[in-house]
């Protein structure tokens, strides 16, 4: 370790092996497990444990991007005093993402204001943390892109945007009515996800306002039915 020469070699032999981010910190970490007096074991597990780091923070840092959200919300900056009869047991155990990986799904209800987009994001951006990939989307958005990939026949390419990720964020669901092309690809992927991928949804209408939103009852107890059969519905 102390062997000057033998540095360069060591960082040689580091970026062969893609260890980039240990090559350009290695002179540092040798200093110190100098200082701290590591054995050869501590200082590999020193090495290691850094690669492995800079490794998950550059994973996330991609995930966010592909995420596509508007803006990065978190739970400590969220105001638990607007509205005050949040269920706020129920949001922290949400924010663990063990709903997602049960492929179990979130509707938060309530009027606007109240901080449905602000947690949605939240948890979204909490799963890419948990390295979980993650689309966020409006419902207006998103209906749009489909029918927009219908007239260059993309459209199964751009349905596998929503459908594989393993984490699906709808805001805004029910701000604006759907025709019959909209609720139809809006039903494909919510049934496409229902039982593979976890989703959470915003919405300010009810269960029993729906058929406002999908112009169509069959279509909006559908919906309804597969997202209640595996999610939890947040007043």
């Amino acid at each position: 370790m102390n062997n000057k020469a033998s540095a360069p070699k060591i960082c040689e032999m580091l970026r062969r092996l893609c260890l980039n981010h240990t090559e350009r910190h290695f002179e540092e970490l040798v200093t110190r497990a100098g200082k701290e007096g590591m054995s050869n074991t501590e200082f590999l597990g020193l090495v290691l444990d850094h690669e492995l780091a800079n490794r998950h923070e550059n994973t996330v840092a991609r995930l966010v991007k592909q995420a596509r959200f508007p803006c990065l919300k978190t739970l400590d900056s969220f105001d638990w005093t607007h509205p005050s009869n949040i269920p706020k047991g129920v949001i922290m155990n949400a924010f663990s993402v063990d709903f997602v990986r049960r492929k179990e799904h979130l509707i938060f209800l309530g009027p606007g204001g109240v901080g449905k987009s602000h947690l949605a994001t939240a948890l979204g951006f909490a799963a890419c943390q948990n390295t979980i990939r993650t689309v966020f989307t409006t419902a207006a958005d998103m209906i749009n892109r489909l029918i927009a990939s219908k007239c260059d026949y993309g459209l199964e390419r751009a349905l596998k945007r929503y459908t594989s990720p393993g984490l699906l964020v709808i805001d805004e669901l029910g701000y604006m009515p759907m025709d019959k092309d909209g609720r139809d690809l809006f039903f494909q992927v919510i049934s496409k996800r229902a039982e593979t991928g976890s989703m959470i949804i915003t919405t300010n209408k009810a269960f029993k306002d729906w058929t406002e939103v999908f112009q169509d009852n069959a279509v909006a107890t559908a919906i309804a039915e597969r997202l209640i059969e595996h999610g939890e519905l947040i007043i």
